[in-house]
Order: structure tokens, then sequence, then C-alpha cells
């Protein structure tokens, strides 16, 4: 590998940089809809705190799957335009709204067909009671989701990246303001309490589904991919190009939130409490996590145009600043997370025990930033070379054969409580990043 302060290394820098920074406002904006609602239901009390954990641990599930799916366009997409083949796209880009709907519609029906399973994971009976109802109203949001994510996947494979930003970030706002309405009851609307919360989200995902589509159906840039647009001649062979990379880059993510996402289940056994800790001190991992994953998205699509132009070379340096960019960044996360580990939380909670349990699970956390943004930037590196069944079973035996089981042990056999889940968490994510991080190296010099 050269140095990382050559002048190729700075020019990559600088276009990943500008590439990733709206990708990472953007993905930011996904898992800040859940934070906003955490935040505010937390001003309601611990209870329906735990019930949006509970909730969100099988909802992110399926929602990580079906924005995964959606990145199946994208290493396709930005290898097309690398070589400038118009017709290519044109016809990803069908498939692509094809596909997305699909799995909106059928991810919604897969939730609301097993949300009752909640009453069966030994949960306190009064979060279970109030996390149901709320799962099905967020399930509901899936389908405006999964199609926003589709447009938006396709148009960062073009490099445009700007417009899905702002369009998240103005439907952040709306949550936010949604919220404040629909929660405490304010400007003549009821006060609908954790119910509120869930219809907020659903219809901000709605306006960002609705903006997104004027946006690439009505913009000069995109006009030579309608031309001709129609449903008909639906190519199976590009339906399962498409799904041999979405699927898997899929279930990346399924292995890895599903293991945070069991955890919760795994602490709802020792409190409410400290379940609604753990949804803290999530909360704020996962907003520093998805912007690593902005990182992430911009790798993938850098490495893929060096791909579609057979530039090995090019495809090293591309996936190398990635990492080092995303080291720098979660190395800051880390910090802020330590220095101010006793204040965050106190946006989420005010109960002084809930407070406490997740500042310390932040210590944690920061330990285990740089290891999530090394993990999260070579799977987008290794998706962009069209590498994605071995990076899958990675994440399976990182997460599942060595993490969970791991917390386990720490919590209920060491007897460390909470901490000893996220310990375990922290383990999976550590050996995620090594064996990814040798597996981009790998495949990198073989190309």
């Amino acid at each position: 590998m050269k140095s990382l302060l050559t002048a190729e290394y700075l020019t990559s820098y600088r276009k990943t940089f500008f590439l990733a920074y709206p990708v990472v406002l953007s993905q930011l904006g996904h898992i800040m809809v859940g934070v906003v609602d955490t935040a505010m239901v937390g001003q309601i009390g611990s209870i329906p705190q735990a019930a949006v954990a509970l909730a969100n641990s099988l909802y992110i599930l399926v929602l990580v799957f079906g924005l995964g799916v959606s990145y199946g366009v994208t290493p396709l997409v930005a290898a097309a335009d690398s070589s400038k083949n118009h017709s290519e796209n044109a016809a990803l880009l069908k498939h692509g709204i094809i596909i997305n709907t699909a799995m909106g519609i059928l991810l919604f029906l897969l939730l609301v067909m097993i949300s009752p399973v909640l009453n069966y994971f030994n949960q306190k009976q009064e979060v279970v009671d109030l996390a149901i109802p709320f799962l099905n109203v967020m399930t509901l949001g899936m389908i405006p989701l999964c199609i926003f994510s589709g447009f938006k996947q396709f148009t960062e494979g073009l490099s445009f990246t700007r417009i899905a930003m702002l369009i998240t970030v103005g439907s952040n706002l709306l949550n936010i303001v949604l919220n404040y309405v629909m929660i405490f009851g304010h400007w003549g609307f009821p006060a609908m309490g954790l119910m509120g919360s869930c219809w907020a989200s659903f219809i901000s995902r709605v306006a960002m589904a609705l903006a997104m589509f004027a946006y690439v159906y009505y913009n000069k840039h995109f006009k030579v991919y309608w031309k001709d647009f129609n449903f008909k001649n639906i190519s199976k062979e590009l339906t399962k190009k498409i799904l041999a990379l979405g699927i898997p880059s899929g279930l990346q993510w399924v292995f890895e939130v599903g293991a945070f996402s069991f955890a919760v289940i795994m602490i709802g056994w020792i409190s409410p409490t400290a379940q609604a800790a753990h949804q803290v001190a999530l909360s704020l991992a996962a907003t520093t996590y998805m912007m690593a994953s902005g990182l992430s998205a911009a790798a993938s699509v850098r490495v893929g145009n060096q791909l579609g132009l057979k530039n090995r070379e090019g495809i090293r340096t591309a996936g190398f600043s990635a990492v080092v960019m995303a080291l720098m960044f979660m190395g800051l996360m880390a910090i802020c997370f330590i220095l101010f580990r006793d204040t965050l939380p106190t946006f989420f909670s005010s109960e002084p025990q809930v407070i406490s349990i997740s500042a310390s699970l932040l210590i944690i956390a920061a330990f285990f930033q740089l290891s999530d943004g090394t993990q999260v930037v070579c799977l987008g590196a290794l998706r962009g070379m069209k590498d994605v069944t071995i990076p899958t079973v990675i994440t399976l035996i990182a997460y599942w054969v060595i993490g969970l089981p791991m917390s386990y042990i720490f919590a209920f056999k060491l007897n460390f409580g909470v901490q000893g889940v996220w310990y375990g968490l922290s383990l999976g994510l550590t050996t995620a990043a090594i064996l990814l991080f040798l597996r981009f190296n790998y495949v990198s010099k073989r190309i």
C-alpha cells in the first residue's frame, strides 16, 4: 500500500469527501427518525421509551434489509456511468423502482404478520402492549422509505448526492415538528403520546418519497433515463443481477444490526430501565454508524467507477482512503462519547438511573467506534467490487457466532449485566473490522 499522503491519496480524500458528505447527512437522516422518537418519547417515561426500543429491535432489522437491497443498484449504475452506458442505467432505474417498491410492500406485510412475536420474548407485558401498535404503524412507512431509497441509490450511483441529502434533512425537520404536535398535543391536535410519534414518522417518510420521485422525474440530468420508460420487458437477468448484490448487502446489515436488536431482547431480561438506557446509548452509536455508512456508500461508488475503468490501483486508493477518513471521523466521535458521556443521555431521558447506565455504555461505544467505521467502509468498498458473498459470511460469523454468544456470557454468566452485552458486541465489531479489511486488501490485489 502506498503512503497515505501522496498526491494520489490527497486527491482521493477530496473526491471521497465531496461525494460522501451529502450521503453522510442523508444516511444520518434515516437514523435520526428513530433518534428523535427516542428523545421525545423519553420525555413521557421509561416504559414508552422501552417500548420504542423493543419495537425498533424488529423494525430496524427489516429497515436495514430493505435499504441494503436498494444498494444493489448503486455499484451497477456507477460502473455503467463510467462507460457512459445510458441504456443500461435506464434499465437499472426501471428495475430498481420495481424491486424496491415490491420490497417495501413485502417487508410491510412481513412485519405486520410477525409483530405478535414480541409477546414471546419474556418482556414486561406493559412494554409489549405499547410496542406492538407502535411497530405496526412504523411498518407502514417501510413502503415509501423503500421507494425513496430506490431513487436515492440510483442518483448516488451517478454521483448526484446533494438533493437526497436536502430531502432527508427536510423530512427530519418535518418529523420533529409533527412529533412535537402529535405526541404532546399542540396547535389544536390531541395528545397522542407514543402513537403520535409513529404517525409523525410515517407522514415524513411519505413526503420523502414524493419529493425524491419529483426530483428524479423532473430534473434535466435524468431525462435521458426516462426516455421510452415503461414497465414492459422486465429482464429476469437484470433483476437477478441487482438482487445478487442487493440481498447479500441487506443481509450484511441484518447480521450486524440484528445482533444489536437481539441485545435489546437480552437486556429486557434485566429490566426496562436497562432497556431504555440501551436504547439511548444505541441511538447515539447508531448515529455515528450511519454517518460512517455514508463514507461506505461513497467508497462503493468510487470503487465501482474504478472497476468500470479496470484501474486496480484506483480501486485500492479509493478503498483505503475511505477507511482512513472513517477512522479519523470515528476517532473524533469516540472522544466526544468519552468527554460528554454524562451530558448526551440527558437529551433522551430525565431519569437519573437511565442516564447513569447510558453513560457507562457510551464508554464502551467509544472503544468500538474505530472498528465500526472500518467494517462498514470495507463492506462498501467490497460491494463496489461486486464482492458480497464472503463479506456476508464474515458478518454472520463476527456477530452471531462470536459477538452475541460472548454478550450472553459476559452479561449473565460473568454477571457484567447490560455492560457485558456491549462487551460482546464490541468483540463482534472488532472481528468484523479485521476480517473485512483483510478481505478488501486481498481481493483488490487480485483484480
